[in-house]
């Protein structure tokens, strides 16, 4: 069992593109959860996921229910990444049975959902600024979650 990213009804079809290429070139199962703010089609994520689309898995939930029913299913720990988090990302300890989600790029995730993930993690930033792009974002938890599950010796 390995860390994988759900992404939770995604806005930006380039941002889902980007880390469809990231989890084909990592080895890291990519879940989205619909509805997604865009048709999940090649044509739409071939620009940022490039020739590496057909590499990439993928799996889709047709909604939060069944995404949850799923993990909870699989016995695997919920890890929010939320910008409204006190736990620096930095601070936690992954395992390999962890679920990292990223929110949608325009609202994050409803309460409802935040209450439910078992972690709610934030990236440390400079004072005042927002946020930073969620497929950024995903990858610099990704790369960390990796590290500390070794995850990256297993690549080489």
């Amino acid at each position: 069992m390995t860390v994988v990213l759900a992404l939770y009804q995604p806005d930006i079809a380039a941002n889902t593109g980007t880390l469809l290429r990231l989890g084909a070139c990592l080895g890291v199962t990519i879940h989205i959860i619909h509805p997604a703010g865009f048709a999940l089609t090649d044509r739409n994520l071939a620009r940022a996921g490039m020739d590496y689309l057909d590499k990439a898995a993928l799996v889709e939930h047709a909604s939060f229910t069944a995404f949850d029913a799923w993990r909870r299913g699989e016995q695997r720990r919920l890890v929010l990444l939320t910008t409204k988090a006190s736990e620096s990302a930095y601070d936690a300890r992954f395992t390999p049975q962890d679920i990292l989600m990223l929110g949608r790029e325009s609202a994050g995730v409803p309460d409802a959902v935040a209450e439910i993930a078992d972690l709610r993690l934030r990236i440390p930033m400079s004072p005042g600024l927002r946020s930073i792009n969620v497929a950024i974002a995903g990858s610099m938890v990704l790369g960390e979650a990796m590290r500390q599950t070794g995850r990256f010796t297993e690549l080489s």
